[in-house]
């Protein structure tokens, strides 16, 4: 993607905040603080404007499953990363000192994992955590937009990229490396087309079918996401 769009793409969910009853709250994360010892957070990024709680997106569908298997898991905003920082931070926060240490550094157990702007939000959460010493088990970027979404921070132990180049529709992160390649492993690159491939968009909006062209159909693509639990149930397996 241009950097302009990619510029554009950044800036416009600022504005999206200030909506009445839009941005979310630091109580609406169920994410327990402190969480037991040995949970496994799991919290997913939705792209555009989608509200963290929209259960036709795949996102939340994926947290939601997941909590299902037992998993502590999670959704946010992409433009509210700040907010589930925090709640990431107090769920860590094992003695509640307001800060994590380095015991309970080295015990966390985090996995992100988003969509679109969502996709870089999950890079952008993983450095945050990494200035704070709190490792990475996986990061996952599905048709991730952003500025600087394409380098994996060196806390992260393994992360996946799904994306797709078709015409005339927003193009996501085409390949994703690691800072430092001996501490994060890049599990894949892994590029779809949807020139001839279905898929239902009946929890689509209109203007999502009309203009959301493969970007939009990649998101609500089961196939990604069955891949995508998959890695997130392997890693917190581990």
């Amino acid at each position: 993607m241009p950097l302009a769009s990619r510029s554009f793409a950044i800036l416009i969910p600022l504005a999206w905040t200030v909506l009445p009853g839009f941005a979310q709250r630091l109580s609406d994360f169920t994410i327990p603080q402190p969480a037991p010892a040995g949970s496994v957070l799991v919290v997913g990024f939705l792209g555009g404007f989608e509200r963290w709680d929209d259960e036709h997106r795949s996102v939340r569908k994926l947290a939601l499953d997941l909590r299902s298997r037992g998993l502590l898991a999670d959704t946010a905003s992409n433009h509210r990363r700040k907010a589930a920082l925090k709640r990431i931070r107090r769920a860590l926060d094992a003695n509640r000192d307001g800060r994590i240490d380095a015991d309970e550094a080295a015990r966390a157990r985090v996995i992100l994992y988003g969509q679109s702007w969502g996709g870089a939000a999950v890079i952008q959460t993983a450095r945050d955590l990494e200035r704070l010493g709190v490792p990475v088990l996986l990061t996952v970027q599905v048709d991730s937009v952003g500025l600087r979404d394409a380098v994996v921070p060196p806390n992260v132990r393994a992360a996946a990229n799904f994306f797709q180049h078709d015409l005339a529709t927003i193009r996501g992160r085409g390949e994703i490396r690691a800072a430092d390649p001996a501490r994060t492993r890049i599990i894949g690159n892994y590029r779809y087309s949807y020139y001839f491939r279905p898929v239902d968009e009946k929890d689509a909006s209109w203007a999502r079918r009309t203009f959301g062209g493969s970007h939009a159909k990649m998101e609500l693509d089961p196939a990604i996401w069955i891949q995508v639990e998959r890695l997130i149930l392997d890693a917190s397996s581990r």
